[in-house]
């Protein structure tokens, strides 16, 4: 066989993604307080963005979602082209470009982009040296969070005043945990610090009497028991409870009678004293921020039944490109590398508008769909929530399950049922056993607590009768898949049920 170099000439189809690209499929699966961050430090980045301050009108039309109300045979309208009104850029093109072609690629090493702390656009007019300026607020300035740490040391100076056991008390404080349990070994700790394991119980034990009560404890029942002291009610019929917490837990309440020697009304008692304690003592000092949620989606009732659905305004960063100063920094006799960066500050900026305006029309669309084909869940409740994928959103709006999973993830509609997270409305679908239609995951869930709650006391449903029920009911399900849902709703079994409820009814 002869060797011989040949030109060949062949054609092929790629997808380069473009650092544009990239932006715009990071910014459609970033959530709002994401979104915001990243906003601001383009801010800062960029000379040539500007935050809309004016009183033009906000990304923001209302759409109305068609149900399923059509009458028969006729196929539900389709979706009308959404127009936002977008802040003016400097070409003020229109945004020609499908969603989907732009959006739809999945790209190996695609995240979301970190940074997910909250939104800072707090703009400090004094410094810390203008103490005496009028707007200046000592009581900002000198109050602080305690952590548990500080309120910890401050009662370790103090309560022990040996300096060995100072050293040792502040070296143990390093080893709780965010509940507030020791989670050292003496032993090992002993050998670390070359002292004696009495010495590090000695101090130990000191450490358990400080504030919050229940500190420093090894297990839940120790903890239970350092508050159950503080309150002078550690009697023996309590200490057996709480070194039975597994029997608690089961709910086997003649074990504990017997154990406890207590009749029904005083273990009631016990019972309902060990609820009010606190298990995790540490939490007091949690000076974490907690986020609330807030929607992405705005969704009201309109005229004759229609889902009227709009975004929410609040949450859409307002960016406008400035034109007059890139056409004053143009005018300027700058040298090739300034031209180079305003240039690509200029091309940034307007691609990020339109990013933003590209966003904001894909989330509006796909969840206008979601509300349209959820119509009978937001009327009637959660056992009419159908099983849908995310190929029945896609085909609907002709996008790819790619993008319509980037746009619900993190993203939240507020309805009046109350506040869902876009990913809610997909659930897996369980097959009717009449050959209907199938039912949702999350409605089945529902049928399985509703008939739990309706249950005689006198007549536990078992895991098997619940199959029996639903499937009178149209529902074909597994024993097993009902023991999983039931579960997860964090319902006990039939047996502990079945001791709770005995107890209950005194029997």
């Amino acid at each position: 066989m002869a060797l011989s170099v040949r030109l060949d000439l062949k054609q092929s189809q790629t997808l380069v993604m473009t650092p544009q690209l990239q932006q715009a499929i990071k910014l459609l699966q970033m959530s709002n307080l994401e979104l915001g961050n990243f906003v601001e430090e383009e801010l800062e980045r960029n000379p040539l963005l500007q935050r809309d301050e004016g009183d033009n009108a906000p990304m923001q039309e209302m759409v109305e979602a068609e149900t399923n109300n059509s009458p028969e045979g006729e196929s539900p309208p389709a979706l009308e082209d959404i127009n936002l009104n977008q802040q003016e850029t400097s070409n003020n093109d229109s945004i020609d470009a499908d969603v989907d072609n732009q959006w739809s690629s999945d790209t190996p090493g695609d995240q979301t982009l970190a940074g997910s702390g909250g939104l800072d656009t707090t703009s400090y007019g004094a410094s810390a040296g203008s103490a005496s300026g009028e707007d200046f607020d000592w009581a900002q300035n000198i109050t602080a969070d305690l952590s548990l740490r500080d309120h910890l040391i401050e009662q370790v100076n103090l309560d022990i005043s040996h300096p060995a056991e100072k050293i040792i008390a502040a070296h143990m404080v390093e080893f709780l945990d965010e509940s507030g349990y020791f989670t050292a070994d003496l032993p090992e700790m002993a050998d670390s610090l070359s002292c004696d394991v009495s010495l590090l119980e000695n101090v130990l034990q000191k450490l358990q009497t400080l504030d919050p009560v229940g500190i420093f404890a090894r297990s839940l029942s120790e903890c239970l028991a350092l508050q159950l002291k503080d309150k002078d009610r550690f009697d023996p019929a309590m200490e057996q409870l709480v070194e039975n917490l597994d029997l608690l837990g089961k709910r086997d309440f003649p074990a504990l009678l017997k154990l406890c020697q207590v009749d029904e009304e005083d273990l009631s008692d016990m019972i309902a004293e060990i609820q009010a304690l606190d298990p995790r003592p540490a939490l007091a000092f949690d000076t974490t921020e907690v986020q609330a949620v807030t929607p992405d989606i705005l969704m009201k009732q309109g005229l004759k039944g229609k889902w009227l659905v709009e975004l929410n305004s609040e949450n859409l960063p307002k960016v406008l490109v400035d034109n007059s100063y890139y056409a004053e920094v143009n005018q300027l006799g700058l040298d090739k590398d300034s031209k180079h960066y305003i240039s690509e500050c200029f091309q940034n900026a307007n691609w990020l508008v339109k990013s933003l305006h590209q966003r904001a029309t894909t989330i509006l669309k796909v969840s206008t769909e979601i509300v349209r084909q959820q119509d009978m869940f937001f009327k009637k409740g959660v056992e009419y929530l159908k099983p849908i994928v995310l190929r029945d959103i896609a085909d609907a709006v002709e996008m790819h399950e790619s993008t319509v999973s980037r746009v619900t993830s993190n993203k939240y509609i507020a309805t009046p049922r109350g506040i869902f997270e876009l990913k809610y409305f997909f659930t897996s679908a369980i097959n009717s056993s009449e050959g209907g239609d199938a039912h949702s995951a999350e409605s089945v869930k529902f049928k399985i607590k509703r008939l739990i709650d309706e249950e005689d006391p006198k007549k536990i449903l078992s895991d098997d009768k619940l199959v029996q029920l639903l499937k009178n009911e149209g529902i074909d399900i597994a024993r097993r898949t009902v023991a999983k849902y039931r579960e997860a709703l964090g319902i006990a079994s039939s047996v502990q049920r079945r001791r709770e409820k005995k107890a209950l009814l005194g029997k």
